[in-house]
């Protein structure tokens, strides 16, 4: 008997949609004094709830465990492309070891496709008041909220499944660098830009702190597998070992020749991986302070490396746009991934798939890759525009089904895969064809791609770091790309966003040309004066 406009609890909704789903939706009703009910209860807002899914899981689970087979096909309904299957969408855990109990578009234990591992769909973007750069961010345990730190040394505090807003925090005095939750899950480990690294409880609250690096930047942390002892990595050339009871220097691994960007610590073994500003990837001994073995593949600066859960394959990115896949048992390269056409700035391993991962560029673009024996080369699938600025971190959420990003831009955004019915990263459902005048209205506002060559205009139309695409794309609500390799601009958007954009950069383009034959003419005048001028006097 509760009133119409008074907001039902979440996990009363009839579906609650895993990707996507609103809250407040209802149609507004009147008081009995005859006045509409207040605005703000039919405000849509997104929210993405795993309560369901997971209650999904653990059915599958009881009736259909790993050593029964299904037997009919009525055991694994398929999920087809329409938004009223959404509710019978799980997480994906469910497909991770490949295994009977999952019920998805295959039905019959088949591997995950990418709309069920890539979280390609944006489904929210958050943005601070007074906000700076977001440097690293971090699920808390359980994967409840999200903490981002900026790079005026702040803490900001997201709701992980209605992305509201709940706290900030001033936590350094100086820009925020890395962070990192130990494995126990009972404390949070931060280091800032003056070389401090502060212990934090579960509760954001502060515990102690330790100056580390000498008042250089503390770019990585990571834990040892037991949580009693710690790696940072600094500008000072060298990644030290800590004590964590203590919060004392044990020892000082020294051998890069320039300053230490990443370091991260083996799952399960005492071997510590670490990346410099020297081209290098070095595996360490944290016992005996020796270096094991060095790793020439990269020609620039080493900007992350990961290690995968199965503790046989390190995954290092670098500033010349190449990731590459070491396995250790051997100490040899696997693969070279080639896709981003910027500097690599982030990875994250995805917590269940072990053959799947996401990777981040300085240009914004967000890519997601499938290795092994039935992965590719190429990205599996493509977020170009992620961001307007560089991806500096991000994090997937433990149950898998979301991705945190924090960008240079100052924008932290949450991605989630697509929902049936939806076509790639695009929020929307399949067009129906009811009649004329929705078939044009659904092609008109139809997205495409297309592509306008540049020739030797490229940087013109990026302008000083970024600028002048940035705002070309947020002018015309398109997406935008530069193949600096094709010297193509790629463009994502409806056939009218499109049209606006190439009639812009062309006259950007006619206007540069006309700039410079102006200048070639002035040129040649000018020195066909001198020339007859010399001419005349002698």
């Amino acid at each position: 008997n509760a009133p119409a406009n008074m907001e039902q609890p979440l996990l009363r909704q009839p579906v609650c949609q895993p990707v996507g789903s609103r809250r407040g939706t209802d149609r507004p009703s009147d008081d009995d004094d005859g006045q509409a009910a207040d605005p703000k209860a039919n405000l849509k807002r997104k929210c993405v709830d795993y309560h369901t899914p997971s209650v999904l899981h653990l059915n599958r689970r009881t009736f259909h465990p790993s050593n029964r087979p299904i037997l009919s096909k009525m055991d694994a309904p398929a999920i087809h492309p329409h938004s009223a299957y959404i509710r019978y969408m799980g997480l994906p855990i469910e497909d991770a070891a490949g295994s009977s109990t999952c019920i998805y578009s295959t039905g019959f234990g088949a591997a995950p496709g990418p709309s069920e591992v890539y979280t390609t769909q944006v489904c929210h973007v958050t943005r601070a008041k007074n906000s700076s750069p977001v440097m690293c961010l971090g699920w808390t345990p359980g994967g409840r909220r999200l903490l981002t730190g900026n790079q005026d040394g702040e803490f900001t505090l997201w709701d992980g499944t209605h992305f509201t807003f709940e706290l900030i925090l001033s936590a350094h005095d100086s820009s925020f660098r890395s962070m990192t939750w130990s494995h126990n899950n009972n404390y949070l480990l931060t280091g800032d830009g003056a070389g401090n690294i502060k212990y934090w409880s579960p509760s954001i609250a502060p515990v102690s702190s330790v100056d580390a690096h000498g008042g250089n930047p503390v770019h990585a942390l990571s834990f040892a597998p037991s949580d009693t002892k710690f790696a940072s990595a600094g500008d000072d050339s060298a990644v030290r070992i800590w004590d964590f009871e203590r919060r004392a220097e044990e020892r000082v691994l020294e051998g890069h020749g320039w300053d230490v960007k990443t370091v991260a610590w083996h799952p399960r073994s005492s071997v510590v991986a670490s990346g410099s500003k020297d081209n290098l990837t070095k595996l360490w001994d944290p016992r005996e302070g020796s270096c094991l073995c060095t790793l020439y593949g990269h020609k620039n600066t080493v900007t992350k490396v990961a290690w995968n859960d199965n503790g046989n394959w390190l995954l290092t990115a670098s500033r010349d746009q190449v990731i590459k896949l070491y396995d250790i048992r051997a100490m040899k390269e696997l693969t070279s991934l080639r896709g981003h056409h910027k500097e690599v700035t982030a990875l994250a391993w995805h917590p269940l798939h072990e053959s799947a991962f996401a990777s981040g560029g300085m240009d914004g673009t967000l890519l997601f890759w499938e290795i092994g024996p039935k992965g590719s080369e190429e990205p599996a699938a493509r977020v170009p525009f992620a961001h307007d600025m560089a991806i500096w971190d991000m994090k997937w959420h433990p149950a898998g089904h979301l991705l945190a990003t924090g960008s240079n831009d100052r924008q932290t955004k949450f991605w989630a895969r697509s929902r049936p019915g939806s076509a790639g990263g695009a929020d929307r459902d399949m067009p129906a064809a009811e009649d004329d005048d929705d078939d044009d209205d659904d092609r008109a506002n139809e997205t495409v791609t297309d592509e306008m060559e540049l020739g030797n205009h490229v940087g013109i139309v990026i302008g000083r770091r970024g600028a002048t695409i940035i705002s070309m794309q947020r002018a015309t609500g398109t997406k935008m790309h530069v193949d600096q390799v094709r010297r193509v601009l790629e463009i994502e958007g409806t056939k009218k966003q499109i049209e606006t954009v190439k009639r812009r950069v062309g006259a950007l383009l006619d206007r540069v040309s006309n700039d410079s034959e102006q200048r070639q003419r002035e040129a040649a005048i000018g020195a066909g004066g001198v020339g007859n001028s010399s001419g005349f006097g002698s």
